[in-house]
């Protein structure tokens, strides 16, 4: 090669590797494909499957709805880079991260926002395209038992557990439900039957859950219920069409010689509120103990804004005492004033101190204990508790 065609075959070579360059550095940011998506959590070693949709051609327009059964859960989507997404929870102060890979497939976690706290993030991976949860089509072994029913369910901890409900439904190999409590329940759960071996799963935003099981000779199971990034815990059981749970009106009330919870608490303006402010106006009061990152508070909410709307001007009036994950008043205003705002909240919404029932407890101290998130507190013209409710179910 004589020098001219080296110099030539040299400029080649570098107007190559700068077109390469300019062409990387133009590339067209990655985004998700549109339709249903199947995405698998690891929680505790065991694969979690949660199913989505995306609907819209750019980040700007797209809405990430969580599908559970008929159920639906719609969030929003933000771009942080070229292939990463962002999509915060609503009120949750928790999010999705996740990375679109050149495969199409999207990687991630799920993560608390919640500042200073360790609890481990769920990672997971999800294809588009697939539409079915736990088995692949065609591949589904017969069931061994018919699960649908009511269903007292034993469960084993570290600590004594209230029994639960399950309401089961089932048709074929497909699997439905709802998990109750004393402390609420559990939404919509979609699951298999598979052989003697049934799964359910739940994600609508707070932590999955995720429940397996066996089902025994006798028709009775036993398996194990986890809560996400919370807790593990074995349960039995065992088909009752009369199990109940305990009176819920009975499991809080006022201690004798008490007339009403009467607390100073922040608000979210930088001052305080007292419940005996509301009394003064003559008015009858709901006094709600609720959260903006529990499930069924967040749905508690979402029901009773718009009837406080419509009938406040009757002489009605609601005080909803926040406890968060933190103890800090500064982000209690930052999580709850998200929560008034989403739902357009008109009443007033102090902090009590952070989500723990025992705290909970002291902070309102007229109450005989704390049992339940959320609960209502009714409160006469007169100052009296005529009633006192801790919800199971908003959906």
């Amino acid at each position: 090669m004589n020098t001219i065609t080296r110099i030539v075959a040299k400029g080649l070579l570098i107007t190559v590797l700068f077109g390469s360059a300019v062409f990387a550095t133009e590339r067209k940011p990655l985004f998700v494909r549109e339709g249903v998506w199947r995405g698998v959590f690891t929680v505790n070693e065991a694969s979690v499957p949660f199913n989505f949709e995306f609907k819209g051609k750019d980040p700007e327009h797209v809405v990430f709805s969580l599908i559970t059964g008929s159920r639906r859960d719609d969030f929003m989507v933000k771009r942080i880079a070229d292939d990463s997404l962002f999509i915060k929870m609503n009120t949750y102060d928790a999010a999705l991260f996740a990375r679109i890979e050149s495969d199409g497939r999207i990687t991630g976690e799920y993560r608390k926002l919640t500042p200073d706290f360790r609890e481990n993030a769920l990672p997971f991976v999800a294809e588009a395209g697939k539409k079915y949860r736990f088995t692949e089509p065609g591949k589904d072994v017969k069931p061994g038992a018919d699960l649908s029913g009511k269903w007292e369910l034993q469960i084993y901890g570290k600590e004594p557990i209230p029994n639960r409900i399950g309401l089961l439904k089932q048709n074929g190999n497909k699997l439905t439900g709802v998990i109750m409590s004393v402390l609420g329940d559990s939404r919509e759960l979609e699951g298999t039957v598979q052989g003697n071996e049934f799964e359910l799963s739940g994600f609508t935003g707070p932590s999955p859950i995720y429940i397996k099981g066996h089902i025994n000779n006798d028709k009775s199971f036993t398996g194990e219920l986890s809560l996400g990034t919370d807790n593990n815990v074995k349960l039995d059981g065992n088909k009752n069409p009369y199990a109940e749970l305990p009176d819920l009106n009975k499991l809080t009330y006022l201690k004798e010689g008490n007339k009403e919870p009467d607390f100073p608490l922040p608000d979210l303006n930088g001052g305080q509120i007292s419940l005996s402010d509301a009394l003064c106006k003559g008015q009858a009061v709901n006094e709600e103990v609720t959260s903006a990152w529990y499930l069924n508070c967040i749905y508690h909410t979402a029901s009773l804004a718009p009837r406080f709307r419509k009938n406040k001007a009757h002489g009605v009036e609601v005080i909803a005492t926040g406890f968060e994950q933190k103890e800090e008043v500064e982000y209690a205003r930052y999580t709850l004033r998200n929560l008034k705002d989403k739902y357009s909240i008109e009443y007033d919404i102090p902090f009590g101190s952070i989500a723990d029932k025992k705290v909970v407890s002291e902070t309102l101290p007229s109450l005989n204990r704390m049992m339940a998130f959320p609960t209502t507190i009714t409160i006469d013209l007169n100052g009296d508790i005529s009633r006192y409710h801790q919800l199971v179910s908003c959906a």
